[in-house]
């Protein structure tokens, strides 16, 4: 039984860590619910869980992209530019003048 994240501790992962992780919240709940209609199901309440867990990792996938919530890999680019945003940064504006 694996410990429920929290959505603090999932803001904090990145993109591939949170498809992984719901990939493998996937196939617990394809084998809960096999279990569930053969009758060998023993805790119900984990069905539960880690649909909520599923959804958590959702939501906070759709925070990032809506903007609501800044995704940890794209504010570590923000704090390091590249040195191509920084040479482009750098270089003036050229103006299109017509003919």
């Amino acid at each position: 039984m694996a410990k429920v994240a929290t959505a603090a501790e999932l803001r904090g992962q990145s993109r591939s860590e949170l498809d992984a992780r719901v990939r493998e919240l996937k196939e617990e709940l394809f084998t809960l619910r096999f279990q569930s209609a053969t009758g060998q199901l023993e805790s119900h309440g984990r069905l539960r869980a880690v649909r909520k867990d599923i959804a958590r990792i959702y939501t906070v996938l759709q925070e990032r992209e809506l903007g609501i919530v800044v995704d940890p890999e794209q504010a570590d680019e923000a704090e390091a530019p590249s040195d191509a945003a920084q040479s482009a940064a750098a270089a003036p504006a050229v103006e299109r003048v017509k003919a």
